[in-house]
């Protein structure tokens, strides 16, 4: 999209430190995050506000199902998605299959972890496209341990539960 001269911006991607993830968007303008007091902390949230006002032609926003802290203008990612749409900006973004409310409680059965933040079927059935990605159970095991998914310490606890070979 950029090599064609659309105006692209990153409004959250969420690295998690890997090198690998930070190298993608490397070149890309990166929007502020906001400081949202919380309790006896200060969160990063995304800046909704400082998005609509530096009116990219696409933004990358991360995590659809994130909960957003108290106190922002919606209680959910995918609300401030849905307003930077209607006000013109195409936005990319990301989302795990059983964060989809139909099968959040199938995939849950599967897996045996049940996700709380969940995207309702109309935001996701509303998309203009879907890419899906897919890879085998011995593709996704390897890249989390050469750290492409988790850090090395999520990722040993992520070997024994959300990512464990059924034997």
């Amino acid at each position: 999209m950029r090599e064609q001269g659309g105006d692209v911006v990153t409004g959250v991607v969420e690295t998690h430190g890997r090198s690998e993830t930070e190298a993608l968007i490397a070149g890309i303008e990166r929007l502020p995050m906001k400081d949202v007091p919380y309790r006896d902390r200060v969160l990063k949230e995304f800046d909704l506000d400082g998005a609509l006002a530096r009116r990219p032609t696409l933004i990358l926003v991360d995590e659809l199902a994130h909960s957003n802290a108290p106190g922002s203008r919606h209680p959910k990612r995918w609300q401030d998605i849905q307003e930077l749409q209607s006000s013109g900006i195409d936005v990319w973004t990301t989302v795990n299959v059983q964060h989809l409310e139909s099968l959040n409680e199938a995939v849950g059965g599967i897996t045996g972890i049940r996700v709380w933040e969940t995207v309702p079927d109309a935001v996701f059935d509303g998309a203009n496209e879907v890419v899906l990605v897919d890879l085998p159970a011995d593709e996704l095991l390897r890249r989390l341990r050469e750290g492409k998914v988790y850090l090395p310490e999520q990722a040993r606890h992520a070997r024994g539960t959300s990512f464990a070979r059924e034997t």
